[in-house]
């Protein structure tokens, strides 16, 4: 790849037009937007200010011009797009789920893995400072060893009868929403921050009635999750898009033998430490590569998300960044979404298997 990196944007709703952003403030050029149509692709490639509009996804896939693909369409269209693209030499960046299966999910990982590309998922959490922080005092062992990791991940935008959105539909989404939406998320940071993984869980869903003209949903709109992990922990997490007031609400506390460290997404600036003698509340700042700025200048979502590009960005020149989330994460959360689903319908405990873990990144224990 000679100059400077070429993205290509398939998909140009909200979370395209983040990855756009990402693009430019990572130092790459938006070369090419597609859409559902070349119409639409135009007034995208105006609004997000991409060189050109592509004819369709699979087009930009496999452009001369491209250098990574950006894959921001409905979930089902993830995994035929990642696969081209591969297949075309490129460099992708998938936004999750990976796929709407654990067996595409499983084939695109091992794909990506023979291929010599870069492929990754934007798990974005974990490229907040703070949670770096939370990660170097766990790895250091200044919190002592971990015994509980709970949380929740709470929305509002689907909380009344009206709402709508493509996600709803299972063809388009895949089998789970609220929890293969979100609650992978923060399944991914946790671990990502712990070292430890869900090894065994117990889930069980919501899904709200709707009004009498529209059906209830057959994908979830709150899941809760109980689980063990491979080092002895237990925990448990919520996961919920009708919880009104809550906007994007991440929040997880890493409970250990010395001290507790909590995370929230909606005030990520500092990182709260609790002790048996005194907590304290740690502002950003502590020299982490991803502070782009002096602490007290909030830094927030899109900063991460450039953070992630930007990582990507220099994986494909060589570089090893540590902690980027892969295409075997992507795999990771497709296998803990169908352990959840088949708890949710069985109604006991199940094991989550192994597969996709990222072991070189843990911690150890």
């Amino acid at each position: 790849m000679a100059g400077l990196p070429r993205s290509g944007i398939v998909g140009a709703g909200f979370i395209g037009e983040v990855h756009a952003r990402a693009v430019r403030a990572a130092g790459g050029v938006l070369a090419a937007v597609a859409s559902h149509d070349l119409p639409s692709a135009q007034v995208a490639a105006t609004r997000l200010m991409a060189r050109r509009a592509a004819q369709s996804g699979e087009d930009l896939a496999e452009a001369d011009d491209i250098d990574v693909v950006h894959i921001c369409t409905p979930n089902h269209l993830h995994a035929p797009l990642a696969e081209r693209a591969i297949a075309a030499g490129k460099h992708v960046i998938c936004e999750k789920p990976l796929a709407t299966s654990v067996a595409s999910a499983r084939r695109l990982a091992e794909l990506a893995a023979r291929a010599p590309v870069v492929a990754a998922v934007p798990f974005v959490y974990r490229f907040y400072p703070t949670v770096r922080e939370a990660r170097a005092r766990v790895r250091r062992g200044d919190a002592g060893p971990v015994r509980l990791v709970h949380g929740s991940y709470l929305q509002d935008w689907l909380s009344r009868t009206e709402d709508h959105d493509w996600r709803l539909d299972p063809a388009l989404g895949g089998g789970s929403r609220a929890f293969g939406d979100i609650g992978v998320h923060w399944c991914d940071v946790v671990e990502f921050t712990t070292g430890h993984r869900i090894t065994r869980l117990a889930a069980r869903m919501l899904t709200v009635p709707r009004g009498a003209d529209r059906p209830a949903p057959s994908t979830e709109d709150a899941a809760t999750v109980m689980f063990e992990t491979d080092r002895g922990a237990i925990g448990s997490v919520v996961v919920s898009q009708v919880s009104p007031g809550r906007k994007n609400r991440l929040w997880f506390s890493v409970d250990a033998a010395q001290a507790s460290l909590q995370f929230d997404q909606e005030l990520p600036d500092a990182l709260w430490v609790g002790g048996r003698e005194q907590n304290a509340v740690v502002p950003r700042g502590t020299g982490s590569r991803y502070d782009i700025l002096p602490a007290g200048h909030p830094q927030g979502y899109l900063d991460c998300f450039t953070a992630f590009v930007a990582d990507v960005y220099a994986a494909t020149a060589g570089e090893k960044p540590d902690g980027l989330p892969t295409f075997g994460d992507g795999l990771r959360a497709a296998v803990v979404t169908d352990a959840v689903l088949t708890s949710a319908a069985n109604g006991g405990w199940v094991e989550v298997p192994s597969e996709g873990q990222s072991i070189e990144e843990a911690p150890p224990p």
